[in-house]
């Protein structure tokens, strides 16, 4: 499973031009699923991402998480993170679950980001043609896969 998390000062997601989900400071976290993730990489990645300390503290420096400011959390699907892009031009996304693993997962990872956070966590569709629109704060954006959890 693999999140880009984005700091963001303000997000939304809108389907057919009508608005789905929006925060305003928090994290945008979009999510790629592969056949082969499981529980266990929902629960090891939803604790890095409520713990992760990209906020800044008093004195500037980023050292507190979206629980300690209170943030709002953003998650949208996104099969083009697996995209394989060694051969030619066209991306493959061979290694993206299909919509019968991916759902589920991306629905449990809601839910336990839901319960950890302690707040209502926005999403968009899955598999809709979504327009998502951010203000990347500072810009800080991470890349986490639980695949390599070194």
């Amino acid at each position: 499973m693999r999140l880009v998390i984005q700091r963001v000062s303000e997000a939304s997601v809108s389907i057919n031009e009508e608005l789905k989900s929006a925060i305003d400071c928090g994290l945008l976290i979009l999510v790629g699923i592969e056949p082969n993730d499981d529980s266990k990489d929902i629960e090891w990645l939803v604790n890095k991402t409520c713990n992760l300390r990209i906020f800044d503290d008093e004195n500037g420096v980023m050292n507190k998480s979206v629980l300690d400011v209170k943030g709002g959390l953003l998650v949208i699907s996104q099969f083009t993170l697996h995209a394989r892009t060694k051969k030619g031009n066209r991306p493959s996304y061979v290694n993206a679950a299909g919509p019968d693993i991916a759902i589920p997962l991306y629905d449990e990872f809601v839910t336990e980001l839901e319960k950890a956070s302690g707040v209502k966590v926005g999403t968009g569709e899955f598999g809709a043609n979504m327009q998502v629109q951010l203000v990347n704060d500072g810009p800080v954006t991470i890349i986490i896969d639980s695949k390599r959890k070194e």
